[in-house]
């Protein structure tokens, strides 16, 4: 196994996000290993549920905002 050296920052976010009996490398890997495709996205929005409540509060605050979201400039 190879050794790397990381600073001290990256070393108390991997510390934060380890269970018990996880290795850093196995960290790294359930985060950052797998890259997410469209697909995934569609996966994960067809898990969601969201409540009457909940869908009629975020109708409610769109219909007060004043002008729509628009990208930022370059």
């Amino acid at each position: 196994m190879a050794v790397k050296t990381i600073g001290l920052e990256a070393y108390d976010i991997l510390a934060r996000h380890k269970c018990a009996g996880q290795s850093f490398s196995q960290v790294i890997k359930q985060r950052l290993g797998r890259r997410m495709t469209g697909r995934d996205l569609a996966q994960a929005v067809a898990r969601t549920r969201l409540s009457e409540r909940t869908l009629d509060a975020i109708e409610a605050d769109t219909a007060r905002r004043s002008t729509p979201a628009r990208a930022p400039r370059p």
